[in-house]
């Protein structure tokens, strides 16, 4: 398999955490690496219609096969806030510190912390559109762990680990994050349409 895929972020964490994921062969462009200085914009009620709102734009304006995510943190005891809004909960400036530290001090010292993240990706390849999705439970903690990662990681620590996102090692982080969930989707899809292609 020979693929160039652009992966509609430019973010370096994010581009990085995907690449580890993919197959020998699928090679990840970011909106950066294709000249694409854009801030896209995010107008979707749910998830999936701002990753595919990203990917239309990429391969509408660029031509090329790429795919595009949107990722919500979903808190119960704030009836599933921040979701959509994550990156740009305390504001338009996504200040990862900032939106954390807006859901702790909301959720106060509550003990019901019950949360999920939740990641829908869109891919349009050979001009198709295809949608996957990935998530994980969890729970906020009360304070910030770790020094990995990115975005909620700190405050978010998925079901029976006793650690929060940030304080796993990348490779820890990919066998049970939600993106890695919708990855592994979206890997299968690609193995499968690179075998079908040759046929």
């Amino acid at each position: 398999m020979d693929l160039r895929l652009v992966f509609a972020t430019h973010n370096d964490h994010k581009a990085k955490e995907i690449q580890s994921i993919m197959p020998n062969g699928v090679h990840i462009l970011s909106l950066d690496d294709i000249g694409c200085d854009e801030e896209i914009p995010e107008t979707g009620s749910t998830l999936e219609e701002n990753a595919l709102i990203k990917a239309r734009y990429v391969f509408q304006n660029y031509g090329l096969n790429c795919f595009a995510d949107d990722t919500g943190l979903e808190i119960d005891e704030l009836d599933g806030e921040p979701g959509v809004f994550s990156a740009r909960y305390a504001g338009p400036e996504k200040d990862a510190n900032a939106n954390m530290k807006k859901v702790l001090e909301k959720l106060g010292g509550t003990q019901n912390r019950e949360a999920r993240f939740k990641t829908s990706i869109a891919l349009i390849l050979h001009g198709e559109e295809h949608l996957f999705d990935g998530t994980v439970d969890g729970r906020i903690t009360y304070e910030a762990k770790g020094n990995g990662g990115f975005g909620y990681d700190p405050i978010f620590e998925p079901e029976n680990h006793g650690r929060t996102f940030a304080e796993m090692s990348l490779e820890e982080k990919n066998m049970m994050s939600h993106r890695a969930r919708a990855i592994e989707k979206l890997v299968h899809f690609l193995i499968k349409d690179n075998y079908t292609h040759r046929l």
